[in-house]
Formats: C-alpha cells, structure tokens, sequence
C-alpha cells in the first residue's frame, strides 16, 4: 500500500523541524516556507477577517523562526505548531481588541462592521476568543486542555503529553472547561 501524498509532507516536515532545531538555517528557511498555507490557514479558523489572519500568521512564522531551538522533538512538529499558532492568534485577537476599545467611535459609515453582524461563523470565532480570554482569567489551569483538544483538534493523548499532565487530569480539566465556557458561549448576543 502507498502512503498518501499526507504522509510524504509530514516526514519532510518533521526532518526539517529537527534539523532548524538544531541550527540548519537552510532547513528553517525550507520549513517556513512549506508550512506558510498551513499556518495560514490555521490562524484563519481562530480569526475571521482574512488581514487579521494574515497578520498572525506572519507572527507564528517569526516566533517559529525565533523559538525553533526550544523544539525538542518530544512531541511531533504539528503539535509545538498547533501551540505556537493557538497562542499567537489569542494574542492578535487580544491586541485588536484592545487597539478597538482605544479608538473613539467612528462618525461616518465607513468603518468596518462587526463581523459578528456579517457572519455567524465569524460570530462564533469571535465569541469563543471572548470565551477563551475569560477562561484565562477566571480558570488560568483549563485553558490549555480546551485548546489542545477542541481547537487544534489533537488527540486525548497527544494532548495530555502537550499539556504534560495524566490524561485523566486533562480529561477531567477539559471536561470543566467545556462546563464553565457553554453558558458564556450561549449569552453571547
């Protein structure tokens, strides 16, 4: 049986991930550039608007290039990935946030809508980021097993190693973080 044209990127991937971890500046510039559609199609779950995605993902591609040597290759590549991109688009989302709460209220209509009015999927981006950032503040220990597993969609286990706890205790945090953000996700207008 053939492995599939999935499978061929993922070795690659993982070599060049090895290799920029351990100093090959050819590698690094190699893995950037193959992971780029991935990224930016990864940020672009977390973010609705296509210039804010593009944004972060421009961010996860200059902290990967900075960070490469703390990946110790414990884990597969897509998962230390997957992190790098869940903290990232949190952090852009938090600072578009803020830079809107700085700005006076627009007199003319010629400002951008809310995605929230435009979208329902964008909507339900946006209210999980809001969800996530209470979580954060009100739960600090739950987020990581909410992102790890409903997000960047890793399995029980991958997910249990990433968070580097039991995987009853990251089955038990998940199960409370799914029971704490459901009725903030509901109130959302």
């Amino acid at each position: 049986m053939e492995p599939s044209r999935a499978e061929h990127l993922v070795a690659p991937v993982e070599e060049l991930a090895r290799g920029a971890a351990a100093g090959d500046r050819a590698a690094l510039e190699e893995l950037l550039q193959v992971i780029g559609p991935e990224v930016l199609r990864r940020c672009g779950r977390f973010l609705p608007c296509r210039e804010d995605a593009e944004e972060a993902a421009q961010d996860v591609l200059l902290q990967l290039a900075r960070k490469i040597g703390t990946f110790e290759g414990r884990s597969r590549f897509s998962t230390w990935l997957h992190t790098v991109v869940a903290n990232c688009c949190r952090q852009k989302y938090r600072e578009l946030r803020r830079r809107a709460a700085e700005q006076p209220a627009p007199i003319d209509d010629d400002h951008r809508a809310d995605p929230r009015t435009t979208s329902v999927i964008a909507g339900s981006r946006l209210d999980l980021l809001d969800a996530l950032d209470r979580l954060e503040r009100e739960h600090p220990r739950l987020v990581e097993p909410l992102v790890y597993r409903d997000i960047c969609q890793l399995d029980y286990a991958e997910a249990a190693e990433r968070a580097g706890i039991p995987l009853g205790t990251f089955k038990s945090r998940l199960h409370e973080a799914r029971r704490h953000i459901r009725p903030w996700l509901a109130e959302t207008p």
